[in-house]
């Protein structure tokens, strides 16, 4: 999979305060993902954003709500059965999915294909 094969990129948008069943949200997705074998996700953490309510998101000295970013990549068919279950996941947020190409490179050790 993913030799230069058509695949989906998903951008979930959220804030750091989220929460889904007393686990953060952001945790909850990746453990999702997991769950379902997909290819790749990651968190990143923004540094500030708003979304519909106009509000700036950004770190606070006794507190944190920062804008997050969660990239998910897999085949059409995997992504399919993950959103659903996001949207149930989610109180607020965008989910935003993109049609790519995709390319694993994977090496041993001593750097041979």
């Amino acid at each position: 999979m993913f030799s230069g094969e058509a695949a989906q990129l998903l951008h979930i948008h959220l804030n750091e305060g989220r929460v889904f069943e007393g686990q953060p949200l952001h945790e909850a997705i990746l453990a999702r993902c997991r769950a379902l074998g997909i290819a790749g996700a990651t968190v990143f953490r923004g540094l500030e954003g708003f979304g519909h309510t106009a509000e700036i998101h950004r770190h606070h000295t006794l507190g944190s709500d920062q804008p997050l970013e969660i990239m998910i990549v897999d085949d059409a068919a995997r992504i399919s059965k993950l959103v659903p279950g996001l949207e149930t996941m989610m109180q607020s947020g965008v989910i935003a999915l993109s049609e790519v190409k995709a390319r694993r490179v994977t090496k041993n050790r001593t750097g041979q294909p």
